[in-house]
């Protein structure tokens, strides 16, 4: 391991967090001047942003053929979004969810994760694979434009996205021209962030002897979720609590569907999927997808002790990664006893309490 290892690790994700931050807030301005609805630019252009580092780095790998890092990067991710970021985001603040997320966002992000568990189920995601699920972050983006017509001006005017990104009614003539510079100055960050990223965290798997699979469930998973940690946690402080979780559910779905498809269609042979990653890390991904549903429901929010249970996931989830790669002997039993009993039993748990507040909710 060699200094030169961290070195690129570290500028690619400084270069993958400034790049992000460029590109939403170029996009996000151009948006708004040929004017797009500032609540599909949120649910959009700004979900597109935070997940870009995501996008170019699982681009860059499926390229060079680490398959392992481009569905590690997704996976790691989706679970890091929701049991780290949220987890620590609401320790800070108890969050507000909305009743839309619960009703329409969190399912659709169940069904993506089902769907691509299923999808990669034969160990590899083929370019017909990557076709289906681009198509449905396509049809998603469509339903959102078409929905947008029939949401009430209120809820339009009190989009956070639209305070922060609206343009001024009468734009200067240089200010699209700059926007669009913006646009692409992020993009070059993006795709120059992710080689460095790649890069060092190849190298780093090799010199520590771990796999690139757990290299991209925990280090890249966490560089690349960056832009979602500082929104999340920027938005419980400001008082903004439902842009906390409705960053987290959109990153999600477009983890799944776009990041995930246009790497397995530009990859130039299928992307392998590892038989450990389909036996453990996708099913603790469906399995806190599921959980939002629940925790999200009860009182519509997640309160502080809720936040600490999802922190404490992230714990013994990475503690398992850690123990299997370092070939600990009881490592198999820690990940049996999480996924037959502890997320079981917490399912229950959460299914309960949530019928509970709901007919609290009808009386």
């Amino acid at each position: 391991m060699t200094f030169l290892t961290f070195v690129y690790l570290f500028t690619g994700l400084v270069l993958l967090v400034a790049g992000a931050e460029v590109l939403v807030r170029g996009a996000a301005k151009l948006a708004a001047q040929f004017g797009i609805p500032p609540l599909i630019i949120g649910l959009t252009v700004v979900a597109f942003g935070t997940s870009a580092p995501e996008t170019a780095v699982s681009v860059q790998a499926a390229l060079n053929g680490s398959g392992d890092i481009a569905i590690g990067n997704v996976v790691g991710s989706n679970i890091a979004n929701v049991l780290f970021i949220l987890g620590l985001t609401a320790l800070i603040a108890p969050l507000i969810v909305s009743r839309q997320l619960i009703r329409l966002d969190v399912p659709i992000m169940i069904g993506a994760s089902l769907i691509t568990y299923a999808l990669a189920w034969n160990g590899a995601l083929s370019r017909l694979d990557g076709a289906v699920l681009f198509g449905l972050i396509i049809s998603y983006t469509v339903f959102l434009i078409l929905s947008s017509r029939r949401a009430n001006a209120e809820a339009t005017a009190n989009d956070e996205f639209a305070k922060e990104f609206a343009s001024d009614a009468h734009p200067k003539p240089y200010s699209s021209y700059m926007n669009a510079g913006l646009i692409i100055l992020g993009l070059v960050l993006l795709v120059v962030g992710s080689n460095f990223l790649v890069e060092g965290a190849v190298s780093l798997a090799r010199a520590l002897g771990l796999s690139e699979l757990v290299i991209g469930l925990t280090v890249i998973a966490v560089g690349t979720s960056l832009p979602e940690l500082a929104t999340s946690i920027l938005a419980a402080i400001r008082g903004e609590r439902d842009i906390a979780v409705g960053n987290i559910v959109g990153s999600n779905i477009f983890n799944l569907l776009c990041v995930l498809g246009l790497s397995a269609l530009v990859a130039p042979q299928a992307v392998a999927v590892a038989g450990s990653a389909l036996a453990f890390d996708f099913p603790v991904m469906i399995a806190v997808a599921f959980a939002c549903l629940p925790i999200f429901f009860t009182g519509y929010s997640i309160s502080r002790w809720e936040g600490l249970l999802f922190l404490a996931y992230y714990i013994a989830y990475t503690a398992y990664l850690v123990m299997t790669s370092n070939g600990e002997p009881f490592a198999q039993n820690f990940g049996d006893a999480m996924l037959g009993y502890v997320l079981p039993l917490t399912a229950v748990t959460l299914l309960v309490i949530a019928g509970q507040a709901w007919k609290r909710q009808r009386v």
